[in-house]
């Protein structure tokens, strides 16, 4: 029960030592002397700043603030740049996978062979068909017609 005790005295008088502080911060705001004090120091304080600010531009010394606005830009530029650099990757992959491309030329070859197949096929069938016509040779040279 001996730490019971304590432990209710010692809360209790946590409990009062707050409530004193509190009641003195509170009398301390209201007085009208400490609160002239704290209104005129938060003036001279932005007063302090505004000169220290002009005395940089005077020097040409970045303020605070240009070196917040140019972080700001720097990062921009930074997550445009990875855009970028992502958008550059992704083509070089599509550029190595259609070099890599399994035998590209030798796709397109065997294309050509099969197309020249089929053409010589069509021929054979047009020749074969009863009544047709002879096709034309491709070297026969075209008549000339006078201009009138």
């Amino acid at each position: 029960m001996a730490a019971d005790d304590t432990q209710g005295i010692r809360e209790r008088i946590t409990r009062q030592g707050e409530d004193a502080i509190g009641k003195l911060a509170q009398d301390l705001l209201e007085n009208p002397l400490v609160h002239g004090a704290i209104a005129r120091a938060f003036e001279a304080r932005e007063k302090a700043a505004q000169a220290q600010e002009a005395a940089f531009g005077a020097l040409n010394i970045p303020s605070a603030s240009d070196i917040e606005r140019l972080t700001r830009r720097v990062r921009s530029v930074s997550q445009r740049l990875e855009g970028i650099e992502d958008g550059v990757d992704k083509l070089d992959e599509r550029l190595a996978n259609i070099k890599l491309g399994e035998g590209v030329e030798q796709r397109l070859s065997s294309i050509e062979e099969r197309l020249t197949q089929i053409a010589s096929e069509l021929s054979a069938i047009g020749k074969a068909l009863p009544g047709a016509k002879a096709p034309v040779s491709r070297n026969q040279e075209r008549l000339k017609v006078p201009a009138e």
